[in-house]
């Protein structure tokens, strides 16, 4: 298979997955619409970074580190939900908090903090890196070529950064944020049931496995 076959093997893959629901999701769409679009994507920008951490490590065979070292890996799992579990508790926690004007929201907007809840967000979960390094062990031949050690970083921002900014673009339009302002305690609530839910999940597989 030639290099461009590989890559859109790999970046295909990639897609299916970051378009399955999950921590990075609630992230991002909790925060399109209840900060600004601008934030959003802010976010969408931490989750392309995140990405490329991910991507390199995997390129750089950290996950041979992992096999090898398992508690290392059980602690990152067990960090990485524990993280979950405390974003979990600050979006219940806030979920009574009145935001009824649009000068509410854009008084909010904080890019700076958006793109780093997302970034720790994407980081937080270690299976990711699995994932990446699964594909790449899979596809990419045993010596790899350069064009593809340099590309692959940028097609793995461009599919997690353009899926969540799309995901950004729609929560943050009139519709869902009115629908966001209307039913704000619940929508919080399950948003940070969901997220505790993903934390405990990590935190139990890692446990799982010792």
């Amino acid at each position: 298979m030639s290099s461009l076959g590989i890559f859109i093997s790999i970046i295909s893959a990639l897609m299916i997955g970051a378009m399955s629901p999950g921590p990075s999701f609630v992230m991002v769409s909790r925060i399109a619409v209840s900060r600004s679009r601008f934030d959003g994507l802010a976010a969408a920008l931490g989750m392309g970074i995140g990405g490329v951490v991910f991507a390199t490590l995997a390129l750089a065979g950290l996950t041979a580190l992992l096999s090898q070292f398992e508690w290392l890996y059980l602690v990152l799992k067990i960090a990485g939900g524990a993280y979950l579990l405390y974003i979990a508790f600050a979006i219940w926690k806030g979920a009574r908090e009145p935001l009824s004007f649009s000068a509410d929201i854009a008084a909010r907007s904080m890019p700076s903090r958006s793109f780093t809840s997302a970034l720790l967000t994407q980081l937080s979960n270690p299976k990711t890196i699995v994932v990446y390094a699964s594909l790449f062990a899979a596809l990419l031949p045993k010596a790899v070529p350069v064009e593809l050690m340099l590309a692959l970083p940028l097609g793995v921002f461009a599919v997690e950064a353009g899926w969540y900014a799309i995901v950004a673009l729609a929560f943050s339009a009139h519709h869902p944020r009115r629908l966001y302002l209307a039913a704000k305690v619940w929508i919080d609530r399950a948003a940070g049931a969901v997220m505790a839910g993903l934390g405990l999940r990590l935190i139990l597989s890692g446990l799982s496995t010792r």
